[in-house]
């Protein structure tokens, strides 16, 4: 049942949102998008997701690390299924956040056909 869940994807910038999801979605995956991390809490605790794509800096008070954080206390099956992407890969933080996940990171701006690469290796192919 997992395999046609959809993807979740945390991002807040309007503009890339709307690329990744259409990449997403020209690529086989359907996509529930979200713009904050406390959204994509809520959704993770109600409904079943193949797998996260999420930015590393998202709104409200919950940011990627601690959705992956979320993630691997609450549902670990999909610790192993989530990309993050950041335009801001040479912070400290963010790369200590991708040494402790282990998490594939792509960086911003990216070419499609890179990102679905990751997303494809982290999450299996779209059914």
């Amino acid at each position: 049942k997992s395999a046609c869940a959809p993807v979740l994807l945390i991002e807040d910038e309007p503009a890339v949102m709307e690329f990744v999801r259409s990449a997403l979605e020209r690529n086989g995956y359907s996509v529930v998008c979200t713009e904050s991390g406390a959204q994509a809490l809520r959704l993770l605790s109600e409904s079943d997701f193949h797998g996260v794509v999420s930015d590393m800096r998202t709104p409200g008070g919950v940011d990627g690390a601690q959705v992956h954080s979320w993630i691997v206390a609450n549902r670990p099956a999909l610790a192993g299924k989530l990309v993050f992407i950041t335009g801001d890969i040479a912070n400290e933080e963010t790369a200590a956040t991708l040494r402790r996940t282990g998490a594939p990171c792509v960086e911003k701006p990216f070419r499609v056909h890179d990102f679905i690469t990751i997303v494809e290796q982290t999450l299996g192919k779209a059914s």
